[in-house]
This record gives structure tokens, C-alpha cells and sequence, in this order.
């Protein structure tokens, strides 16, 4: 970029950022006064800064906008400069001798005269912008008197206390956790916790005058009296579910607010599959052995061994027989995150070709005394079984007739690389010749895929050029040939192989021209497109491509989209502009290829051994009714539908006796859930404040979800007959070491 792009760009992106400081001040002068209005000054004085901050961050962010293509893009709008502002930006040694006379064109243009780039002030936009800001600033300002917020004062919903009333001097709650969390005991800062679950709880409590008793009445009714121990009065509990929950001395509460204990529960250890990368891998001798990396995390620990089960599935159709292996693995790594790996030889468990091997990581966590269970998703090595080929001599002639020429999109990527190292060797006109014969291998493949989306071809039938001229180039031969559509993929929805070197039959589809007329054509001896239109439609019609899914279609349209710059690039003989786009191309298409391909594991152990005397024989006695009954909706409950109701008019006599009746209902459910807990605290919180509006619309908001409850779940299995059972118990004892 020449000195002169560099200048005007450094004075288009102050005008953006001075722009953004314009309209930002005023708001952030805004924001200063309602945070004073809201607290003090070192309130006001954070909302600046904070403020100021982001005027910053997004100045920068607009200045940043204003790059190299969008400064040409802004010249280009100037006639004088005949929209070709982008020469500026090439190196002058790149440019052929046309483009750098019309480079040297611009720049003495742009020298000559004055070409503001800079985007114009918007005065009206900023000017009423920053008048409502003011305004409304000194609107907050000139307020009288000072806002504060009802929470800052929780004493004020503690019932009135006479002179004789014990009061509360100090509370404290220490937690100390399961020890097999590794969290050391600790003094909470309020008497609301959110611990693990089985934590054990302890409050100590001190009083300016000592009370008679001390209880803790918990939401659903129980109540746990404190014991006196001198001054303090103390009680211990261990933790097992979440509930709410009010101090009373003598009956009165001793701070007025209702406090709350959530049990976090512990969650079993997830496992993660880090080598290999697919779930599905191809695997032959030569390879050696299978490395196998997990990683095991928990939120407290994950236990140092793990099994690794390894499930070798062997046979085809229905005759599959499974054999089970266990491996234990020591892990390494912290306690939260532990990592598993193991080299496999498959061969040693008895792998043959066209055998399955299924393995999953079993791991275990650190709770006591019920520890957690996590599975890993299961990886399948697969011995494909030899190619079955046919011998037979018409498919000989055939394959000789028709030359594997088509290129594949890994080919031409192969063609453009060697291409452009041939370059300092070539002339001009040859380099240019052979990157616009790369271009129309790119064209035949594009239209090859296009056919997937129900795209017609363009143009007639042609055969396709002879190499004979060209140099010999490397063959993109490491890719697999086992891409065209297998029973793991349907033939419509299955995109052409991406290397057709060795699938001249695959490639014929984009050379036809879509034209599959009535005319009787007398086919050509070695002409591929000829041979395959006289005795076979080479690909699959346009109705067919529905098949593929959305993401799948658009996928494939990304490639196309890539196919055609990296096209246009190499017709214009620009062979190292087409290679990005060439690439993203390869990318994408690898993508749709394994789009619609889904492996199941073929897991049985668990499964009950099959009767093989009943097999083929059609015998149904002892077979269960399956019918799953009708799935009903439950209606809402008539005491909560009240509530609801009468929460949307005015305060009545009636809502106090329908709101303990609510707060009955749910004690009953004995749910411990974050819902059921925040139901039970705003109903506490509008028992004590009956006249809040605010607090009936926020009771209100929460019932409605209590109304339409979610469909039941599916019933439980009916108990089993007396054969059955017997048939459960030996199962059991079957399946026991």
C-alpha cells in the first residue's frame, strides 16, 4: 500500500472514531447521573469509566472497519479513478504491463487532486442524540430527593419487637462438606448457603437477652429446635435437599427474613473421546496398534482406574456373535480431569476382516458411599472384509475404453501447486494456458456436484481434452476409493466420490450435458460420454437430490460457491488466488460426503440371551401386551387456578386462606427443585407484605407455569406374572460373577 492510501486511511479512521466520541459523551454523561441518583459518587464515577470504556472499545472496533478494501471501495466512487483503486494495493513487480500503466494512472490522479474518503459528520442524528441525553441527565439531577431501593432496608419486614424481646446479637453458619468433595470447612457469610449435597450445617446463635427457645421452622412444617450451650444457642443437620427455612425465638422471628439452602447434588463424570477423532475408523495390519485417549472429567474427582470394555463383534446379518473384554487403565492428571490412554492391538483379541471392534471408557467418580457411573460415546475400529471384484471380461473392455481422466478437487489442487512451481520455466501465454485448462477441470467438477441440488448442467456434450501435451503431474491417489454410495449411504443422497481418478463412471455425469433425448446416436468406440449415455444414465435426476437434508444441501451449495471463484481465479490465470478458495472447497466436500453416514454401534451384551429353539418357529406364547396406554394431559390444580385468579384482582379475605393452601399443597409434593423453592419464597414474601404490589405480579408470573403441568411420563411396567418373575430371577442369577 503506497504512503498516500496509508494517509488517507489514518484520517478516515479518526473521523470514525471521532464520530463514535461525539454521540457516546452525552450518554455516558447520562449514565453517570443515574448512577449518582442510584448510589454515590463512586457509583456515578465506575458508570463513567465503565462508560468511557466502551466508547473506547467501540471507536476502535469502527476504526478498525475502515480497512485497505473498504478505503478502495470508497475511492472507486469517484468516476476519475475508473473503479480501479485495487491496483493500488498489488505490488507494482505483480502486475502485468496494462495494470501497472493504469496504476501509475491513479496514483498521479489521486496526487493531483483532493478525494475526501471520510465518512460525512451526521450533525443531525448526533445533535438530537446528545440534546435527549442532556435532558434526560439534568431530568435526574434536578429530582427531588434521593432513590433507594426497598431491599436496603430487610428490617424493615421484622415484626415490631418490645424492650423485653430477646434480639439477635450474632449468627453464624459453618458448612463442612463430604469429605470426598476435598473442600475444607468454612464459615458462611450469611445464613443462606448453596452447598454440596450432604454438607453438615451447624448454626451458632447469641442473644441480647436469652430466650426461652429457639427453633428452625422449615417450609414444609418440621421444626428442629436449637440446644443452649451457655450463651449460644446451637443445631447441627446434615444437608440432603434444598429447603427454606425461618429462625424463632420464642416464636418471633429473629430477623424477619426467610433464608434459604439449595443441595447442590453431585453430577456423575462425563467422558470424552480425544483420540480417535471419528467414531468410525478404518483400520488394516499395517497400521500397528490402536491408541485409544480419554479424558474423564467430575466436579469433585474422578477415580485413578477406569475400565475400558471392548465389545469384538464378528459375522454378518444375523449370525453376529459378540465377545466381551475389560481392561483396566490407570489415569493421569489432576482429580477434576483425569486422562485414560491405551495402545490396543486388535489382532490379539482375535480380529479378522470384517470384524467390528466397539470400545467405551468406564469411569467412576470419587462420592461414598454410592459412587457415580459416566460412559464415554463408543469409537468403532473396523477391519473392512476383502473387495469382492467381479471377472468379468465386459467390465474389463469397458474400463479400458474409458480413461479415468476426470479430475477430482484434490487434483486440482495438485495441478494448481505443481503448476505455479513450474512457473519461473513457462511463458506467459503457456502459464496461462495450462491454469485456464485447470479452470475447466474445476467447471467440470462444479457441474458434476451441481447435479446433487437438481442443477442442469451448461452446454452441450464434449469430450473432454486430451492430455497428451500436458506434463506428467502427480495423482492424488491417497485418497480412498470406497466413497460411491454404500448401504451406510443412500445412492441419492451420496455426492459423487471426491477422487474419481480411479471412477471414470462417476465423472460421465458432468459431461453430458443433461440432455438425454430420443435421437438414436451412434456411440463412439473410447469416447466415455457416448459409451455411458448409450447404455446407462449416468447419474441420479434432479428429483432424487431432495433427498439430502437441509444442512447437507446447504453444505454442498458452499462448495459449489468455492468451486466457482476458485474457477473464475485460474481462467483468468491467477492459479495461487484460486488455491484458498480450492481448498475451502476440499473441506466442504469432505463434509458431505460423510454427511448422511451413521454407524450404530452394534452393542448386544446387555440384552437378554435370544431362545434360539423359538427362532423362525412364529411360537408368541408368554409375549406381553406392548400397547403403551394413551397419554392424558392433567388438568391444573383447582387451588392454584384460584390463586392465580385471585392474584389478578384486588387484595380479598379469601386470598390469605387460598395462599396457605397453596403453600400446603407444595409442602406435600416434597419437592426440593429451584421452582417449588421459589414459589414457596415469594408466597412467604406476600404473607408478609400483603399490600406489595410488585410481590402479587411476581407471584402471579410463577404460578402460571404450575397451571399446565407437563404431559406424564410414561407408565411404569405392570408387575410381572409368576413366569415371568422366575424368568427375571434366572436372568439375575445368571448375570451374577
Amino acid at each position: 500500500m503506497t504512503p498516500l492510501l496509508g494517509e488517507l486511511l489514518r484520517t478516515a479512521r479518526l473521523r470514525r472514531h471521532a464520530i463514535v466520541w461525539a454521540g457516546g459523551l452525552p450518554l455516558a454523561v447520562l449514565l453517570a447521573a443515574v448512577g449518582w441518583r442510584l448510589g454515590e459518587w463512586e457509583a456515578a464515577a465506575a458508570m463513567l469509566a465503565l462508560s468511557l470504556l466502551l466508547i473506547a472499545l467501540v471507536g476502535r472496533w469502527r476504526a478498525l472497519g475502515a480497512d485497505p478494501r473498504w478505503l478502495v471501495r470508497r475511492l472507486d466512487q469517484h468516476r476519475a479513478l475508473e473503479d480501479s483503486s485495487d491496483l493500488l494495493l498489488a505490488p507494482a513487480q505483480s502486475l502485468r504491463p496494462l495494470q501497472r500503466l493504469q496504476r501509475e494512472r491513479v496514483l498521479q490522479r489521486l496526487q493531483a487532486g483532493a478525494y475526501e474518503v471520510r465518512e460525512p459528520w451526521p450533525r443531525r442524528r448526533l445533535a438530537v442524540t446528545g440534546a435527549c441525553a442532556l435532558l434526560l441527565a439534568a431530568a435526574v439531577l434536578s429530582w427531588p430527593g434521593r432513590i433507594s431501593s426497598p431491599a436496603a432496608s430487610p428490617a424493615a419486614a421484622a415484626p415490631p419487637s418490645s424492650p423485653n424481646t430477646p434480639s439477635l446479637q450474632s449468627a453464624q453458619l459453618r458448612a463442612a462438606p463430604p469429605a470426598y468433595t476435598g473442600l475444607a470447612p468454612s464459615t458462611l457469610p450469611a445464613l443462606d448457603a448453596k452447598v454440596p449435597e450432604g454438607t453438615a450445617l451447624s448454626w451458632t446463635l447469641r442473644f441480647n437477652g436469652q430466650p426461652r427457645r429457639v427453633e428452625l421452622h422449615q417450609h414444609d412444617g418440621r421444626v428442629l429446635p436449637l440446644t443452649r450451650d451457655g450463651q449460644t444457642w446451637q443445631l447441627r443437620i446434615t444437608l440432603r435437599r434444598s429447603t427454606l427455612y425461618r429462625l424463632l425465638a420464642d416464636g418471633i422471628p429473629v430477623d424477619g427474613a426467610l433464608h434459604r439452602l439449595e443441595a447442590v447434588a453431585d453430577r456423575p463424570p462425563q467422558v470424552r473421546v480425544l483420540e480417535p477423532e471419528s467414531s468410525l475408523v478404518q483400520w488394516s495390519p499395517q497400521a500397528g496398534r490402536w491408541r485409544l485417549r480419554f479424558e474423564a472429567s467430575d466436579d469433585h474427582g474422578v477415580a485413578t482406574t477406569a475400565q475400558l470394555r471392548l465389545t469384538l463383534a464378528q459375522g454378518s446379518g444375523e449370525n453376529i456373535t459378540f465377545r466381551e473384554h475389560t481392561v483396566t487403565l490407570s489415569g493421569t492428571g489432576a482429580g477434576t480431569a483425569r486422562r485414560f490412554e491405551h495402545d490396543l492391538q486388535p489382532q490379539a483379541l482375535g480380529m479378522e476382516p470384517g470384524n467390528d471392534l466397539i470400545a467405551q471408557l468406564v469411569v467412576r467418580d470419587t462420592r461414598q458411599p454410592d459412587p457415580q457411573e459416566g460412559r464415554s460415546s463408543s469409537v468403532i475400529l473396523r477391519w473392512p472384509p476383502p473387495q469382492q471384484t467381479l471377472a468379468s471380461d465386459l467390465e474389463g473392455s469397458v474400463k479400458q475404453a474409458m480413461p479415468a481422466y476426470f479430475r477430482s478437487q484434490r487434483q486440482i489442487i495438485i495441478d494448481a501447486e505443481a503448476l505455479l512451481k513450474q512457473r519461473p520455466g513457462l511463458s506467459a501465454d503457456a502459464f496461462a494456458k495450462r491454469a485456464d485448462e485447470i479452470g475447466v477441470d474445476q467447471r467440470l467438477l462444479r457441474l458434476r456436484y451441481g447435479q446433487f441440488l437438481g442443477e442442469e448442467t451448461e452446454g452441450a456434450p464434449q469430450a473432454p481434452p486430451e492430455p497428451a501435451d500436458e506434463p506428467a503431474l502427480p495423482v492424488a491417489d491417497d485418497l480412498p476409493t470406497a466413497d460411491l454410495p454404500t448401504a451406510d449411504m443412500p445412492r441419492a443422497a451420496a455426492p459423487a466420490p471426491e477422487d474419481a481418478h480411479d471412477h471414470p463412471v462417476a465423472g460421465a455425469a458432468a459431461l453430458d450435458g443433461h440432455g438425454h433425448g430420443d435421437e438414436p446416436t451412434q456411440a463412439r468406440f473410447g469416447n466415455q460420454g457416448d459409451v455411458l449415455a448409450e447404455f446407462g444414465h449416468t447419474h441420479d435426476p434432479a428429483e432424487a437430490a431432495t433427498l439430502l437434508d437441509p444442512q447437507t444441501r446447504a453444505t454442498l451449495k458452499a462448495a459449489l460457491d468455492q468451486m466457482w471463484q476458485s474457477e473464475g481465479e485460474l481462467r483468468q490465470g491467477q492459479p495461487e488466488r484460486a488455491l484458498p478458495f480450492a481448498y475451502k472447497a476440499l473441506g466442504l466436500i469432505k463434509q458431505v460426503q460423510q454427511a448422511e453416514r451413521i454407524y450404530l454401534a452394534r452393542v448386544g451384551p446387555e440384552l437378554p440371551p435370544i431362545d434360539q429353539s423359538r427362532r423362525m418357529s412364529g411360537t408368541r406364547e408368554g409375549l406381553g401386551d406392548r400397547l403403551l396406554a394413551p397419554v392424558q394431559r392433567t388438568p391444573p390444580d383447582r387451588q392454584v387456578l384460584a390463586l392465580w385468579q385471585a392474584l389478578g384482582g384486588t387484595p380479598s379475605q379469601g386470598e390469605s386462606a387460598q395462599r396457605e393452601a397453596v403453600s400446603r399443597w407444595l409442602s406435600e409434593r416434597h419437592g426440593d427443585d429451584a421452582d417449588t423453592l421459589d414459589l414457596l419464597a415469594a408466597l412467604e414474601t406476600l404473607r408478609g407484605r400483603p399490600d406489595c404490589g410488585d410481590c402479587r405480579q411476581r407471584l402471579r408470573a410463577q404460578l402460571w407455569r404450575w397451571l399446565l403441568p407437563p404431559t406424564t411420563p410414561p407408565l411404569p411396567r405392570a408387575k410381572p406374572s409368576a413366569s415371568g418373575q422366575r424368568y427375571l430371577e434366572a436372568l439375575q442369577r445368571r448375570s451374577a460373577p
